[in-house]
């Protein structure tokens, strides 16, 4: 698969603080990224450096296939952000904020403020000014005009922060269908990891500075793998009546006591009344398995504010 951005060793100091520290990963076309970390992780200030509105101590940014400032600045052309706040013009109507990033990149055409705007579901709002908008649709605004130059790649600083649940959908399904039908490359940072999980193929993961893990969402399934675990008297007999009663050989006995099972977390009922008909004494029965929340909680080491 093509890789369209490559970042090596990308580091960013404060004075003496080393806010991103010698942090290397790369996106893959096609793909939704997930970037997740607690405030102060560093997702911002890298994004900042993808974005060139600053610059980093250390590393390499490869865009496009090219890393020489000139490759990278026109590779730039090709990406659309929203860092932080988006850049609204609130006593302008929406159609005037696509016209102004319409001539920040020296584009003609007359009818795409239309065509965006339309996109992002703002169609009957092209006359009116930002200052009435809601927080949701201003968000929406920004992502159109986000895609003024028909971007390959697009970067998105906390675009749902704030938002109430039903605008939270609404950016969801505008997020993919975007990388559906245009087949754009995403790369979202959110405090929301319940909705990144919804809208993600891939995740990023950082702490202090520090890339501490990349994976897929198939990896993440299997990690974080939903199973019913028994708690048993008779773990022998327990591991019998899964085999030859639940017919199943995707499971594990863990210790003298605890049997997990993985084929059956939507039909728990026939785990109980199968180890019951065959006089197990079961002194616990769940279903466990852990979410990206959990995840990214025991990938950090604590408890942190994200």
């Amino acid at each position: 698969m093509e890789t369209i951005l490559k970042v090596n060793s990308l580091t960013k100091k404060f004075g003496g603080f080393i806010a991103v520290n010698n942090v290397s990963f790369e996106l893959e076309k096609g793909k939704i990224y997930g970037f997740i970390g607690q405030n102060g992780a560093g997702k911002t200030t890298i994004i900042r450096m993808l974005a060139g509105v600053s610059i980093p101590n250390g590393g390499t940014i490869e865009l496009f296939g090219n890393s020489s400032r000139d490759g990278i600045s026109e590779g730039r052309k090709k990406i659309g952000t929203i860092v932080e706040s988006p850049a609204l013009y609130t006593k302008m109507t929406a159609r005037d904020n696509i016209e102004i990033q319409k001539c920040l990149y020296g584009i003609k055409n007359d009818n795409l403020a239309n065509e965006l705007l339309s996109l992002v579901g703002l169609q009957g709002w092209e006359d009116k000014k930002v200052k009435d908008f809601s927080l949701g649709m201003r968000q929406r605004l920004a992502i159109a005009m986000s895609l003024v130059n028909n971007p390959e790649l697009l970067i998105l600083d906390e675009p749902i922060n704030g938002l109430d649940p039903m605008g939270i959908v609404e950016i969801r399904q505008l997020l993919q269908r975007l990388n559906n039908e245009r087949k754009i490359t995403i790369l979202i940072s959110s405090h929301i990891l319940s909705e990144l999980y919804q809208l993600a193929t891939d995740y990023i993961i950082i702490d202090k500075g520090i890339i501490v893990d990349k994976l897929s969402n198939a990896d993440l399934d299997v990690k974080c793998q939903k199973a019913v675990v028994l708690e048993v008297e008779d773990i022998e007999t327990a591991e019998k009546v899964v085999v030859e009663t639940l017919k199943s050989s995707n499971y594990e006995v863990i210790g003298n006591s605890l049997i997990k099972i993985y084929d059956y977390v939507n039909d728990i009922r026939s785990v109980a009344k199968a180890m019951m008909d065959n006089n197990v004494l079961v002194v616990y029965l769940n279903i466990v398995g852990k979410s990206l929340e959990e995840y990214f909680m025991e990938i950090i080491g604590g408890v942190h504010h994200v």
